[in-house]
C-alpha cells in the first residue's frame, strides 16, 4: 500500500508523548503510521486514541485526535498511513 498523507501534528506534549493531530483522512486503532518531518522519520502503530480526553476506535477527516507516540515528535510533522 503506497503512503498516504491522513494529517499534520498540530501540538506536542513532551512529557506525555502525545501528539494531537488535524485528520485530513481517517484512522484507526490498530493502524501504522510514519511520522515525518524533514529528515527525521519513525513508524508507529495506532494503540490508543482519545477525541475531546475519551477513547475512540476510529477518527475521521477534520477530527483533531490525540495519538500516543513512540518517539518525540514536532508541530508540523506530517502523519502517513502505511497499512
Amino acid at each position: 500500500m503506497p503512503e498516504k498523507e491522513i494529517g499534520e501534528i498540530t501540538h506536542w506534549y513532551d512529557k506525555i508523548g502525545v501528539a494531537v493531530v488535524k485528520l485530513a483522512g481517517s484512522l484507526k486503532v490498530g493502524d501504522q503510521i510514519k511520522v515525518r518531518r524533514g529528515d527525521e522519520e519513525f513508524d508507529a502503530t495506532i494503540e490508543s486514541m482519545q477525541i475531546d480526553h475519551k477513547d475512540v476506535q476510529s477518527a475521521q477527516k477534520g477530527d483533531e485526535a490525540a495519538i500516543k507516540l513512540p518517539q518525540k515528535s514536532k508541530e508540523g510533522a506530517a502523519i502517513y498511513l502505511t497499512k
